[in-house]
């Protein structure tokens, strides 16, 4: 059971999709007339889910949507009329997981649900591993940066320098990333 936030930004009754949502036995909570209200009811109600029914997808609507993905990412599913590819480019970037130009069938609404959570969740991972590697990477270099100090300063070779990093961190409790910092910190304050 999924919980499901609707944002009807047309003129047509969402009842149809409500109800197909609901006989799928999802949770429909509240819905919200424009995307404008989108990151203040994803925030308070905490939604699985976000579908928006849209003629075309406006400026307004993407931003909102992107402002919503970097605060409180969710999957979206954005049904539409407009065919436009550079307005499906542009609410992919935006954060869209699926976009459906053919209409709400309620038939097909739980394939499209399954798809759209499962490029979520894809999107997420390949987030996390990319946030991991620019962080080991930042690691890295800070690490060499230290190494390079202690290397100057203390005259060591680049392995007693490693191995003082190591050791200190070891006794400290903490990462050897967060000891080559700290020996920069002292350096960049000594002078």
């Amino acid at each position: 059971m999924l919980r499901v936030l609707l944002v009807n930004d047309t003129e047509r009754q969402i009842g149809d999709l409500r109800a197909a949502l609901r006989a799928l036995g999802h949770d429909v909570l509240d819905g919200v007339a424009t995307a404008g209200a989108l990151l203040k009811a994803v925030e308070t109600q905490r939604p699985d889910v976000v579908i928006l029914d849209v003629e075309s997808p406006s400026r307004d609507t993407l931003e909102q949507l992107a402002v919503m993905h970097r605060h409180a990412p969710r999957p979206v599913v954005m049904f539409a009329n407009d065919r436009d590819e550079g307005l499906i480019e542009a609410a992919v970037g935006a954060g869209v997981t699926a976009y459906i130009v053919d209409g709400l069938s309620p038939q097909r609404l739980a394939p499209i649900l399954r798809v759209a959570q499962a490029r979520f969740d894809q999107q997420a991972r390949v987030q996390r591993e990319l946030d991991q590697a620019r962080q080991q990477l930042l690691d890295r270099k800070v690490v060499d940066r230290a190494k390079g100090l202690l290397m100057e300063k203390r005259r060591m070779s680049e392995d007693e320098a490693y191995t003082a990093l190591r050791q200190q961190a070891m006794r400290q409790g903490v990462r050897l990333a967060d000891v080559a910092r700290q020996i920069i910190g002292m350096a960049d304050l000594l002078g």
